[in-house]
């Protein structure tokens, strides 16, 4: 009886989950301000679907794709130690573009442009002192192509990692790529970014983007 309630529960948050009301980067970015400073989990819609991903199985509403979930804040951490204060709309812009994200901060805009950058012209690279990559001028890109192709929703949730474990096992999710074994594009994506910076830390250092 226990397992059957949990799994009715599980059923109910994902039916939640992929329901929720979804905003563009412009509702995101608007004076009214949609998203709440609390901690929940949030799932990303694309209108195109970046890169050679099957999609089938995932949730689709609208014609937009659930293709990637995440939490803020995330876990508490092994050490003990404060995390950095995080919430839903810090995160959310973070993803969209807002001020100086990038593919170092942003593993959704790293995974993103990994898969579109040789369609829209840019690469990963490293930047500044060298330690850092991002796809530099190509995140204006990036932020555009999102503001035109993604839109995100969010549920509330006090402990939202436990909420996004749930949410992996459930659904199917090709951007996430950390502990989503059941993905078939989850490896590839893995291999794909790997790729990526091995290509990076071969070029020539850029300089700080704006």
């Amino acid at each position: 009886m226990a397992g059957s309630m949990s799994e009715k529960r599980t059923a109910e948050i994902v039916a939640k989950f992929v329901t929720a009301q979804r905003f563009t980067r412009e509702e995101v970015f608007s004076e009214s301000d949609p998203v709440p400073a609390q901690a929940g989990a949030h799932g990303w819609w694309f209108r195109e679907i970046p890169g050679n991903i099957d999609v089938s199985g995932c949730e689709e509403r609208d014609g937009w794709t659930l293709l990637y979930v995440g939490v803020s804040p995330g876990p508490p951490r092994a050490d003990g130690k404060p995390q950095t204060p995080q919430d839903l709309r810090k995160r959310i812009r973070y993803h969209f573009g807002a001020g100086n994200a990038g593919a170092d901060g942003s593993t959704l805009r790293k995974s993103l442009g990994v898969l579109l950058g040789s369609e829209l012209g840019f690469a990963l690279r490293r930047v500044g002192s060298g330690k850092r990559q991002t796809f530099a001028g190509g995140e204006a890109i990036l932020t555009r192509w999102m503001a035109e192709n993604a839109t995100v929703s969010w549920v509330l949730h006090p402990e939202p990692w436990h909420l996004e474990a749930k949410l992996i096992k459930a659904l199917q999710l090709p951007l996430n790529f950390q502990d989503n074994e059941r993905n078939a594009f989850a490896p590839e994506l893995k291999r794909l970014r790997r790729e990526a910076g091995v290509k990076a830390g071969k070029m020539r250092v850029l300089a700080e983007w704006s």
